[in-house]
């Protein structure tokens, strides 16, 4: 029996693995036809939206959803409910979503309530995706929060450094026009300035720790997203087949045997007194408790780290390029800005205080930003505990909620012309009086929720708006950007709530012979 149950189960894992994507997309979506009207049933007396008629199946809602998540989410914004809340059907289940009204009575339950780990996890099928530490501790989080963001300037140099070094590695030297793959570029130098931060200098030039933090968040993505076309009972099996989850394994072997390598240096000198490159790896260690410390749990949060910062950071610096392009009226002032502050605030001083005087260029990331967002749904958050809410709303456990943040961009209560590319909206609000700390990019509230808000906003966004400015300072005033003759800017899609850029897009730079200042004095 033990002989004939191997063999059925060989046998079956054979034929399985000899069906094609298409196949299996198929097999999915006539199981989630089946499925579709019983996920995640509404817990909340909210409207639906999205339906073209009474008529539409739900699975071909969910199926719409994938593509046109922005203009569902649109409609049901601005059609009638931006001040109420209504549901969108997403293809693994339904999420409620709220208007900002809700927002500061949200913010100030804690995440034993409201989770944002949670829905992150659920996000990315953290089961299937080895990202089930982020729900036993938050030791990666506090990391961002108690060492990284009071020393963002002590780190952002770091990551200068690693920049400085790489720069010419990754762009053209020719003083003729070069296609550039920018988002790969960003990429690589997001995953250069992070690791020397994340593991140290010498990370941040060894090539296969780069590798593993630029394709694992790729991988990572790809199998949730695979696996969420599918009803959960058929994860396990399916999560068996997918290459890009045995591409997940071989990425935390090889990261474990450096991550591993580096916590035995760092530890060896600590116990013989000697000095020890400040990195988070090493903050991490020296204040784990209990498991916290293992390899296992340590490779699975440098790698969660990575998950959280290089992409989406890349994706912002390859946004800034294109939108620069796209109007390129805003060169020269930024240039004018990056070389009068570098002049003020030379070598060190330019990461210490100049990047807090770059206001026009801070300005133009919050405008990029507010065109193509990260994501259309921010923050979510997942119930841990029943919720009554001050207009009698009641909130099951389990459901699951987030925030039409793109819409409210885009609203035109909230900004005039919202349609309008305006990169210097904000830098103008701030000459206002009173105004001078407000509408700042990595500032969140009732209008801004791209980093979230409240206690659990993104905690490492002080330090990702530093990275940013440092490149985009250094390539602003050392080249000279463009579309080549007849492109426009590049399409934006949506899968899901998820926005990124057309990934074949590319750029043409030339250096112009010129070096910023604080470069010349570093």
């Amino acid at each position: 029996m033990g002989i004939f149950s191997a063999t059925y189960a060989s046998l079956l894992t054979n034929a399985l693995s000899s069906i094609t994507v298409t196949e299996l997309l198929t097999l999915g979506f006539g199981i989630l036809l089946v499925f579709s009207s019983y996920l995640n049933r509404a817990s909340v007396n909210a409207p639906f939206v999205g339906y073209r008629s009474w008529f539409e199946p739900t699975f071909l809602l969910r199926l719409r959803f994938l593509t046109n998540a922005k203009g569902i989410l649109t409609s049901g914004y601005e059609n009638k409910y931006k001040s109420g809340k209504f549901y969108v059907r997403r293809i693994d289940g339904d999420t409620l979503i709220l208007s900002n009204n809700y927002l500061e009575e949200l913010r100030l339950f804690p995440n034993t309530v409201l989770s944002n780990a949670h829905a992150q996890y659920q996000n990315i099928l953290g089961k299937y995706t080895y990202a089930s530490v982020v729900l036993h501790s938050t030791l990666h989080t506090q990391v961002l929060l108690q060492q990284l963001t009071p020393r963002v300037s002590f780190y952002t140099l770091r990551s200068k450094a690693a920049f400085d070094h790489a720069l010419y590695d990754l762009m053209p030297r020719s003083k003729e026009w070069v296609e550039v793959d920018i988002q790969s570029v960003t990429r690589s130098i997001v995953a250069r300035m992070t690791g020397a931060v994340f593991l140290g200098s010498a990370a941040s030039r060894n090539e296969e720790w780069l590798n593993i933090s630029i394709q694992y968040p790729m991988d990572t993505f790809q199998t949730a997203f695979q696996l969420r076309m599918f009803p959960k009972f058929m994860h396990p099996l399916l999560a068996r087949l997918l290459p890009s989850r045995y591409r997940l394994q071989d990425h935390r072997r090889r990261a474990g045997r450096i991550i591993q390598a580096l916590m035995t240096e760092h530890k060896r000198k600590v116990k013989a007194g000697i000095q020890t490159e400040e990195t988070l790896l090493g903050w991490m260690v020296d204040n784990a408790v209990g498991t916290e410390g293992d390899l296992e749990e340590m490779k699975s949060r440098q790698l969660v780290l990575t998950l959280a910062s290089i992409h989406t950071t890349a994706l912002a610096l390859s946004h800034a390029f294109y939108d620069l392009c796209a109007h390129p009226e805003y060169v020269e002032p930024l240039r004018e800005e990056i070389e009068r502050v570098s002049k003020e605030f030379q070598g060190d001083d330019f990461v210490h205080h100049g990047l807090h005087r770059l206001e026009k260029m801070d300005s133009f990331l919050v405008e990029s930003q507010r065109f193509h967002p990260p994501v259309l749904m921010s923050p979510q958050r997942v119930a841990m505990k029943p919720i009554s809410l001050h207009d009698g709303t009641y909130i099951p456990r389990g459901t699951r909620i987030a925030f039409p943040s793109a819409a409210i961009l885009m609203d035109k209560a909230v900004k005039a012309d919202p349609f309008v590319f305006d990169g210097f909206r904000s830098y103008r609000k701030r000459q206002l009086p009173g105004e001078k700390c407000h509408h700042v990019w990595v500032q969140t509230g009732k209008e801004n929720l791209a980093f979230g808000h409240g206690k659990q906003a993104c905690p490492g966004r002080h330090f990702a708006a530093a990275e940013i400015k440092v490149v985009l300072s250094r390539i602003i005033s050392e080249y000279d950007v463009k579309y080549w003759a007849g492109q426009v800017r590049p399409k934006t899609f949506y899968l899901d709530e998820n926005v990124f850029p057309d990934p074949q897009a590319k750029l043409h730079f030339r250096r112009r012979g010129q070096e910023l200042s604080s470069r010349k004095e570093s």
